[in-house]
């Protein structure tokens, strides 16, 4: 027992004795557990950026159509916001069942609150004479829409998406709610333990992730709107 204690010695900053909140040793003894916790964290959060911009779009094309149709698409958007995740989730359990597919719908509801939003300003944004010069030279609705409109909305959509992207990181970790909750997991168990390391360690990289995402939405943007760079 003595040599195996001697070859095996408790980490400086955390365990039995210390318990701090800054603590490298965690970072390197639990690499794998905060790796997977990460993964989970982001495949959940683009899961449901993904499938919130996918809804957002019709619902946007939708209520543009006239203003009555306007209110009811955003109240619905707005009014899903305002249900807890304590009481969404378990709504959403006996379709889904308790796995990541219940936190990416509930997160992807929560999302069209700002991605709904954002792309009817997209569509509203497009000048009336582009789309008549457009639907001049033959361009039917459909094609209107996916070569016209929604190329020239890519600006307030995707400045949406980051806001929706950066909230979406947060809310993921209430997905430990139904063992889905990627770092929100850590955090849950380190608050029950008073694990400083752990609650810090998920925190700084919640904080990171929300961080890189937004920077890479910034370079899609940039990418996919060059006239935009132009006339800065």
């Amino acid at each position: 027992m003595t040599l195996l204690a001697e070859a095996a010695p408790e980490p400086l900053c955390y365990g039995t004795v210390v318990n701090e909140w800054i603590c490298a040793d965690y970072f390197r003894d639990r690499s794998d557990e905060l790796t997977s916790a990460t993964a989970e964290h982001l495949s959940i959060t683009l899961g449901a950026v993904a499938l919130g911009l996918v809804m957002a779009i019709p619902l946007a094309v939708m209520a543009r159509r006239s203003k009555r149709l306007e209110g009811w698409v955003l109240s619905l958007s707005t009014g899903l916001y305002t249900i807890p995740s304590l009481a969404l989730f378990p709504l959403l359990v006996p379709f889904t069942g308790i796995t990541a597919t219940t936190v990416v719908l509930g997160l992807a509801l929560y999302s069209l609150t700002i991605l709904v939003r954002n792309t009817l300003s997209g569509l509203r944004s497009v000048p009336d004479e582009v789309r008549e010069s457009a639907v001049g030279n033959g361009y039917g609705p459909t094609r209107l829409l996916l070569q016209i409109e929604l190329p020239l909305a890519l600006p307030v959509v995707i400045a949406g998406l980051r806001v929706a992207t950066v909230s979406t990181v947060a809310l993921t970790t209430v997905g430990t709610l139904v063992s889905y909750g990627g770092l929100g997991n850590l955090l849950a168990s380190g608050v029950k333990d008073d694990f400083k390391a752990q609650i810090f360690a998920a925190s700084l990289l919640c904080v990171l992730l929300a961080l890189v995402l937004d920077a890479v939405l910034v370079v899609v943007q940039r990418v996919l709107t060059p006239w935009s760079r132009a006339g800065s």
